[in-house]
């Protein structure tokens, strides 16, 4: 059996359960599990360690503890909304030089760590919302600088790159932004579906 390892913020944490595995919150980290168990049965154990509010030196930081201790065949990570977000709360963010440093650290120690990894990098997005709409042309260029940065980490390192921003925007012309994203950042039903869908696809083509 193989493990799949689901890795982010609060998009992948989505209400999971941190004692029990099984239970991996309601997004797009189930949603694809569910497809992946209904066509694979009983070839992979499936886990989510996202953590809600984590900006990629978080991800750095609990390296250890949440990857390579877990030894996973596979891994798929979506970060970076929260290294803008943090900016205008608390002056916390993670500017876009720095980000790119530290998720290169991230992939070098993965790729010594744990040699056979297969990896998987999703795009961060965003659109309109409570949440955004107050700040949104900050919001829109600093999260495209994060995911040009995003892009450019799995350019160099040869790894899977899905893009979502795009997608979001297209999704956006057939519903309101809210329709997709709840508040901007967080993904309704339908916008975890579609992340999920762009998962299944990417993941079928490095498995």
């Amino acid at each position: 059996m193989k493990t799949i390892l689901f890795q982010g913020d609060s998009i992948t944490d989505a209400g999971r359960n941190y004692e029990l595995n099984h239970v991996r919150g309601f997004g797009y980290a189930t949603m694809a599990s569910g497809e992946l168990m209904l066509d694979y049965p009983g070839e992979f154990e499936i886990l989510n360690r996202g953590i809600s509010g984590n900006r990629i030196v978080d991800i750095y930081a609990r390296i250890g503890r949440d990857i390579v201790a877990l030894e996973p065949d596979y891994m798929s990570l979506l970060i970076g909304v929260n290294d803008v977000w943090h900016e205008l709360n608390n002056k916390n963010g993670v500017e876009e030089e720095k980000f790119e440093m530290v998720y290169c650290l991230v992939i070098e120690e993965l790729k010594k760590k744990l040699p056979n990894l297969k990896l998987i990098i999703l795009e961060p997005f965003v659109l309109e919302g409570p949440a955004t709409a107050e700040h949104i042309d900050y919001f829109k260029t600093e999260t495209a600088k994060r995911a040009a940065a995003a892009k450019r980490v799995a350019d160099k390192y040869g790894i899977k790159f899905i893009p979502l921003q795009e997608k979001f925007n297209e999704a956006a012309k057939t519903a309101p932004d809210t329709y997709w994203l709840i508040d901007g950042v967080h993904p309704t039903a339908a916008g975890h579906e579609l992340i999920a869908r762009e998962w299944i696809k990417a993941f079928k083509e490095i498995m």
